[in-house]
């Protein structure tokens, strides 16, 4: 006798990921002091030994209430490093462009800080993913183990897949981005550590069996 499948149908997997997507984005939302923490979460970033050891480092260009990485940017840059940020593309796919100065970003068609439209397409400033050392995540909701949620769009998800086994990927967050539990998938990618204003959370990673 076969047995019964426990697995919840995806309509109730969705219904939770949309209620925990809620309360997170709630909870950053009211999240106080969030220039001086996003500062001491970067600094958090900068000071691991793995970014420290990476030649080829991907930072995200904060959007809305995410962590804030573009106060850190300009630190980054000074540090010898090739230095990476990620923009969406018409086909809602992340491409990624080498960052050579914060002039290189302007303002999109959403607000949002991506690199200049005469500099991303220009040869070299294109990245491949395979060259990334280090991988920094945003996410909407996180739990201690490494498990993210995203906004549902998947776009993070199909870049990460193909970074390299060995390239770390940390996502940052604030505390209240927490959950004890999260729904996760096959096809989910775990976090190989997690920084908070609190601490650093070591992740399952893309070793989780």
């Amino acid at each position: 006798m076969t047995p019964a499948d426990t697995t919840p149908p995806l309509t109730a997997i969705q219904e939770q990921k949309k209620a925990i997507r809620e309360q997170a984005h709630a909870n950053r939302k009211d999240q106080e002091n969030k220039d001086e923490l996003s500062r001491e979460i970067c600094a958090a970033f900068m000071a691991l030994p793995e970014y420290q050891s990476a030649r080829t480092a991907m930072f995200y260009v904060d959007v809305r209430t995410e962590v804030r990485t573009r106060q850190d940017l300009a630190t980054a840059l000074a540090h010898g490093k090739t230095i990476v940020v990620p923009w969406c593309n018409d086909q809602g796919e992340l491409e990624l462009f080498r960052l050579e100065s914060m002039e290189d970003l302007a303002l999109g068609m959403y607000k949002i800080l991506e690199p200049r439209a005469d500099l991303r397409h220009l040869p070299e400033r294109q990245v491949d993913v395979k060259s990334l050392d280090i991988v920094m995540v945003p996410g909407v909701a996180f739990t201690r183990g490494g498990a993210r949620m995203g906004h549902g769009k998947g776009y993070y998800d199909k870049l990460l897949e193909h970074a390299r086994p060995d390239a770390p990927l940390i996502a940052l967050a604030f505390e209240c981005q927490l959950f004890p539990e999260i729904p996760t998938q096959a096809h989910d990618i775990f976090m190989d550590k997690i920084i908070t204003e609190k601490g650093v959370y070591v992740g399952k990673g893309r070793s989780r069996s």
